[in-house]
């Protein structure tokens, strides 16, 4: 029968005669030349392989790539002009390697450190876009369209549009900063690499409201930053979520306009009266941290108190009087004068001022009527028979305001 030795030193025996038992294990010329191909496969212009470290010459680097010839980096690839050994690398140091030339004249396979590292980078920045991380980049120029950054050590872009959105306005602000980002786009043969700083804040805002509502409970109280205004209401920062104050929890009075009361930027103490988790919604209150103006009022405003109040609306069935910050009573049509009158502005107008007499409080309801013609005395003509619905026609109206 037959030997065969190889340069590699791996010797195929003798075969021996097949059996039902070793017949799967013998190792047959085609095994052979199969094994010869994958351990000795050639590598192609482009493949970034593993290599050790076999010598380091003044002049090039052989490394072990696993291929038939060895792979080496020559210094002019390096950059050095024959102080290969300033790179630091030493014999049996695992590296990464580019394969810049499968076979050269002397068939070896011409490697690039530095061309691995680079493809290496881009390999990374890829992984990063994946699975979305967050990572720093250094802010170098600002240009046209946005920002030139620094990332994993590649050159990237971050456009305008993606700054955010605190520095909108102001992209010069951030030159020189490191900023959190998200790799939004990685190509490769077109050196393209596209960041996001909004995307990165608004990841870190969605892991902060996460937080956020895993500690707050109804009736606490926070603090934040008004940070955007509506028709009908506040928007307020506290920390990883936006809460909205609405126009009518402002304080116990009266608001027209939500800017009567709060500017963007104002910080602000509120107290959180409601909780919705799946919609990511916080309801918060600003004047039930003030005192309730109806626990003055039973003290300070009895029954038959005279008060001075101010007309803040005029209807058909009477005006409104503001007595006091936060409270306003009705002044019935009927309760305006001892004679008949058609139209509460023929008798005031808003923005006038008048004492008047306190003739019902309800604090449950949270109403309070008033009456004008009841400071002074009836007309002795006047029957006293008349039906009165003062406090009716209260109740029936007020819900309108």
């Amino acid at each position: 029968m037959f030997g065969l030795s190889t340069e590699s030193g791996v010797v195929l025996k003798e075969p021996k005669e097949a059996t039902d038992q070793d017949s799967s294990a013998a190792m047959t010329m085609e095994d052979y030349l199969h094994y010869e191909e994958e351990a000795f496969k050639t590598p192609n212009h482009g493949d970034i392989v593993d290599g050790i470290v076999v010598r380091v010459d003044p002049d090039e680097v052989l490394v072990d790539i696993g291929a038939k010839a060895e792979g080496v980096i020559s210094s002019k690839e390096l950059g050095l002009r024959g102080e290969v050994e300033s790179i630091g690398l030493e014999p049996g140091d695992l590296i990464k390697v580019y394969v810049l030339q499968p076979e050269n004249e002397e068939g070896n396979v011409v490697l690039s450190l530095r061309r691995a590292r680079a493809e290496t980078t881009w390999l990374v920045a890829a992984e990063k876009q994946t699975d979305g991380s967050v990572i720093d980049a250094d802010v170098r120029e600002q240009n046209k369209g946005g920002l030139i950054v620094n990332v994993l050590g590649l050159r990237g872009f971050l456009p305008s549009s993606q700054v955010a959105r605190a520095y909108a306005g102001s992209l010069e602000s951030l030159v020189g900063q490191r900023i959190p980002v998200k790799i939004l786009e990685v190509n490769r043969k077109r050196n393209r690499l596209i960041v996001s700083q909004k995307a990165a804040e608004d990841e870190d805002r969605a892991r902060k409201r996460e937080e956020l509502f895993s500690r707050l409970q109804m009736g606490t109280t926070v603090t934040g930053t008004v940070s955007g205004i509506t028709s009908y209401g506040a928007f307020v920062d506290i920390g990883g979520a936006d809460g909205l104050i609405h126009i009518s929890e402002l304080s116990w009075d009266r608001v027209s306009k939500v800017t009567d009361v709060l500017q963007l930027g104002d910080e602000v103490t509120v107290k959180v009266i409601k909780l919705d988790p799946e919609q990511t919604r916080i309801s918060l209150s600003l004047r039930q941290l003030q005192q309730d103006p109806w626990e003055k009022l039973v003290q300070s405003m009895p029954i038959g108190s005279i008060v001075e109040g101010q007309v803040t609306k005029t209807k058909k069935y009477g005006a409104f009087l503001q007595i006091m910050v936060g409270i306003e009573g009705l002044l019935h049509i009927s309760e305006l004068s001892w004679d008949h009158v058609e139209r509460t502005e023929d008798v005031l107008k808003v923005g006038e001022t008048l004492q008047v007499k306190v003739i019902g409080i309800d604090t449950a309801r949270r109403r309070i009527s008033l009456s004008l013609k009841q400071l002074s005395a009836p007309p002795a003509s006047l029957a006293t028979s008349r039906g009165d619905r003062r406090q009716e026609d209260y109740d029936d109206v007020r819900d309108e305001t």
